[in-house]
């Protein structure tokens, strides 16, 4: 009797325990991280475990062939530039649609997010028309012996025109924020236009530029079907690594495909912990 009585006592207060611990969980939170390891967590975790089942000196074996170290080469240098081109023209872009009032100024802001609303394979398509050699701006280049579509620059063409919007619209709101009298605070204060530019108006902008040059970036790495219309795809030349996991599948070399899959997390997950350092970097800077 004694010891039904402890049981009882003991259930009772492990139930309690129980309904107290449900009473303190934050739902948000835990539909969050319900959320996040479903559709981020669990897929990254997989794709590294197939990819660790070859062992360390097949998985480098995998990831430094020659092809692959080309398909590397090809991807990030070729994101990281147009990354920057959009940077700096993505700046221009958003500033000129800030500050000045034109016709046509909604269609052209509309405009811009057009990369977002395209499916890639039609982008993919559209590029290769008019930058292929008979295509509308591809025969401009033609006579100077420059072949755009099918080749490496078709495939920086595709990178700049997915990773546009980035830039764009992470600066609109940080430049419709900066008060116009603060620029005239600092002409009446006698500084010209370049000190204003680069002592006021730039520092704050610093830090959205190296978010929207993150954001481009990363979205051009990852890019695969506007790129697979406008490129030739060929090792070696022009072949990028997304497409190079899709060659392998097709060959049936899943594990292949995990190892190279698991090099662009890696290198891209380096990557923007690099850029959010310099974006922590310029924000102190910015103050």
């Amino acid at each position: 009797m004694t010891n039904y009585k402890i049981d009882f006592t003991n259930n009772f207060t492990s139930s309690k325990s129980l309904s107290n611990f449900w009473k303190r969980i934050s739902y948000p939170w835990l539909l969050t991280i319900v959320y996040l390891s479903l559709i981020l967590l669990l897929p990254i975790t997989a794709l590294i475990t197939k990819s660790s089942t070859l062992g360390i000196t097949k998985f480098w074996q995998t990831a430094t062939e020659p092809v692959a170290l080309s398909a590397y080469e090809v991807t990030f240098v070729t994101a990281l530039a147009a990354g920057l081109i959009n940077g700096l023209m993505g700046t221009l872009i958003a500033w000129i649609l800030v500050r000045y009032r034109f016709p046509g100024k909604k269609i052209v802001d509309a405009a811009i997010d057009i990369p977002f609303a395209l499916p890639t394979s039609v982008a993919g398509l559209v590029l290769a028309t008019i930058y292929s050699h008979n295509g509308w701006i591809g025969q401009l280049f033609a006579p100077f012996g420059i072949k755009i579509a099918f080749t490496r620059l078709g495939v920086f063409v595709a990178m700049l025109f997915i990773s546009l919007p980035f830039v764009v619209r992470t600066l609109q709101p940080v430049l419709l924020e900066i008060e116009p009298e603060i620029e005239q605070a600092a002409w009446s204060l006698g500084a010209s236009d370049s000190q204003t530019f680069w002592r006021v108006i730039l520092p704050p902008l610093i830090p959205p530029i190296l978010t929207g040059i993150a954001l481009g970036f990363s979205r051009a790495v990852g890019e695969y079907g506007s790129v697979v219309m406008v490129a030739s795809s060929l090792p070696f030349k022009d072949l990028i690594a997304p497409v190079l996991v899709f060659q392998k599948l097709e060959q049936y070399d899943y594990t292949g495909a995990t190892v190279i899959g698991t090099v662009l997390l890696l290198a891209s997950l380096g990557l923007l912990l690099l850029i959010n350092l310099l974006q922590q970097w310029s924000r102190r800077y910015a103050q």
